[in-house]
């Protein structure tokens, strides 16, 4: 019955963003200007559609419907009720509906909010999301159909992969992911829309764009370092980033989507950079779903990829398809987005965005091609190439440092041009954040060159943020004769675009520490102990307690507990384990990490006795790994700051 349900909401959606498709063009073409709303309701009625399947679905997985195809694949009786709800993202046939969920979503937003905006712009950008949704309800009733019919119907089935169900960020990492990735197609909507509509010289759709970038470029922040945290809690290495294929794909149009947030002020305030920021916004498209192929076509080994069926030619076809029409649109328009401003001096704001922009992509460029080179070198020439961390980490460093820097000396710089007094002003006071920064790096222990001078970089675009606030709140205190507190708010809520962006760097700042600090100065121990037997590692003492086991509904867990010692005294405990999955081989390690601010001291069950006689536990100590899930969470504020719309702007 639910299955039935689903399949026939699925046709109908079907039908319906056809109709919605041929209506709004045409209501457009004949100046039926009556028709848009048809076009518009169609959007709604697809989300409600596709909300009805996707809620079947749950409703399939909670009740353990094994007649569906989707729930007999990844369903279990045994499987706790979260995990068994958030299931509906953990292999392909769900994430592809969970992925048309969430773009119906998007797409009935962006018409709720801008349906009364004049122009064609939001009726063309609405054409364009159909014709995305179009590809994955064509995918949700062929090669990804979750609601196939199972006969004869099992009686239970082998729960969602081990991996996905041994940690709560697999709630939480998945969903910001397609908020973040699905969200890209808005900025393209409204690119098709502007370039179709005639309104791509004007830069009002450059304002709009910019404003769903942010909040999409946010959610996959937020995504990017919820991944990264899961890695280093679940897989045991220690690690948070292995330049992994399906890593990249994530990475790769965020670094896109970041030059866009800021080109786009360079087109707002200087009229330049339009041809450009059109291409950074398609491109960045086209890089989520070339992502999303990498995932889904089994060409990669990852923990990440789903690895079945032909989808991934339909993909492939899909991104033909998007990059002919875009590429015809673009070159169509190209002519009449001809730059209005220029550039008055190397000492300027937009000079600093340009060469930020440059190393954006080529970052991109470089990430794009190491992950691809494998690929394309086995397709051709039927040898496997190895591209991995070492790389990545001699092509990319060199240009992190650079974009630190630049983090720095753009914001102390004004627009247009600055003259040499005023440089020596804005840029000089922030190297004694650099000098001090680097000696802290050289006192905790780095010595390779990058790890200093991504210190040294990050105290000169620390003190240049910084000083930012303190100019504005000092100028506000002189004004108004307002407090420091008072003051810095108002500051911030007069101007959060600019302010918001500025708080993002700083989270940037803390994660970069982060990393260049566990990078350099990362120590490990592994031994094997008896209870009541230490080991040192870092200054700290963990002693062996005990080795314990346990049965858990859907698994079996071995344990030992590590307790931390300050002299005599307990001030801890870390409790690394292995589970035992039904339908796994092997088992799954869940390391256990006791943090503090100075790092992390992250412990790990290699092996253990079978009576519990001893154990081997390998202990690692992370400097300053907390500052990255810190820093995110800054990054993710700082977006949030410059999204929130400004009462004023928004009564005008």
């Amino acid at each position: 019955m639910i299955g039935t349900l689903a399949r026939d909401a699925l046709l109908v959606s079907l039908a319906v963003i056809a109709f919605g498709l041929v209506i709004g063009p045409v209501a457009i073409a004949r100046g039926k200007r009556e028709w848009i709303p048809l076009s518009y309701a169609a959007i709604y009625t697809n989300f409600l559609l596709v909300t009805i399947a996707t809620v079947s679905m749950v409703v399939a997985l909670v009740t353990h419907d094994f007649s569906v195809a989707y729930v007999a694949q990844v369903g279990s009786r045994a499987t706790p009720l979260l995990y068994t709800v958030i299931s509906l993202w953990g292999a392909l046939e769900g994430s592809i509906l969970f992925w048309g969920w969430v773009l119906a979503m998007y797409a009935a937003a962006v018409v709720w909010i801008n349906s009364k905006r004049p122009g064609n712009l939001v009726p063309y950008a609405g054409t364009a999301l159909l014709g995305v949704m179009l590809f994955f309800a064509i995918l949700l009733i062929g090669p990804a159909n979750p609601f196939g019919v199972v006969s004869p119907v099992p009686a239970d089935g082998p729960g969602p992969n081990p991996l996905l169900q041994n940690h709560i960020l697999m709630a939480i990492h998945p969903p910001l992911l397609y908020l973040g990735y699905v969200g890209m197609a808005v900025p393209f909507a409204f690119a098709v829309g502007a370039m179709l509509s005639g309104e791509v010289e004007r830069d009002d759709w450059i304002r709009i764009t910019r404003r769903w970038t942010l909040a999409s470029w946010a959610f996959l922040s937020a995504a990017i370092i919820a991944g990264m945290w899961w890695s280093y809690e679940v897989l045991g290495w220690g690690g948070y980033w292995a330049w992994d294929p399906v890593e990249n794909a994530s990475f790769i149009p965020w670094l896109t989507a970041t030059a866009f947030l800021h080109s786009a002020m360079v087109q707002e305030r200087r009229q330049m950079l339009r041809l450009w920021n059109l291409n950074l916004v398609v491109g960045t498209f086209v890089l989520t779903i070339l992502g999303t192929f990498l995932t889904r076509s089994g060409i990669i080994s990852s923990v990440h990829a789903f690895t079945t069926g032909t989808i991934g030619y339909f993909f492939l076809g899909f991104i033909a398809v998007v990059l002919i029409s875009a590429l015809v649109m673009v070159a169509g328009v190209s002519d009449r987005l001809k730059t209005v401003g220029h550039f008055d001096s190397p000492a300027s704001r937009e000079t600093v965005f340009l060469l930020n922009n440059l190393f954006l992509t080529a970052f991109c460029f470089t990430v794009l091609v190491g992950t691809l080179f494998p690929l394309v070198a086995e397709a051709f020439r039927g040898v496997k190439v190895s591209v991995g961390e070492p790389f990545f980490n001699k092509m990319t460093l060199p240009m992190m440092v650079a974009l630190l820097f630049l983090m720095g000396v753009g914001p102390a710089l004004p627009w247009k041009s600055a003259s040499p007094d005023e440089v020596k002003h804005k840029l000089l006071p922030p190297v004694i954040g650099a000098v001090l920064f680097a000696a802290v790096g050289l006192l905790m222990g780095i010595r390779n060159v990058y790890g200093v001078l991504a210190f040294a970089c990050t105290g000169y675009a620390v003190v240049a943020n910084l000083r930012e606030f303190y100019i504005g709140s000092a100028a506000r205190r002189s004004a108004h004769g307002e407090g420091w507190f008072t003051a810095l708010t108002r500051l911030i809520a007069g101007n959060r675009r600019r302010y918001g962006g500025y708080v993002s760097h700083i989270g940037v700042f803390f994660v970069a520490l982060g990393i260049a600090a566990s990078s350099s100065l990362r120590t490990e121990r592994e031994a094997t102990l008896e209870p009541g037997q230490s080991v040192v590692l870092a200054g700290r003492t963990a002693r062996l307690k005990s080795v314990w086991g346990r049965e858990e509904p859907q698994r079996s867990v071995i344990g030992v507990t590590l307790e931390i010692m300050n002299g005599d005294v307990v001030s801890g405990k870390v409790e690394p384990r292995m589970n035992f999955y039904p339908m796994s081989q092997q088992p799954v390690p869940t390391p256990d990490v006791k943090s503090y601010a100075a790092g992390d001291l992250y412990a790990n069950l290699q092996a253990f006795q079978p009576q519990g006689k001893n154990a081997t536990v390998k202990l690692i100590w992370e400097p300053l790994v907390p500052w990255i899930w810190f820093g995110g969470g800054i990054v993710v504020l700082g977006a949030i700051v410059g999204i929130w719309p400004n009462r004023r702007r928004s009564a005008a």
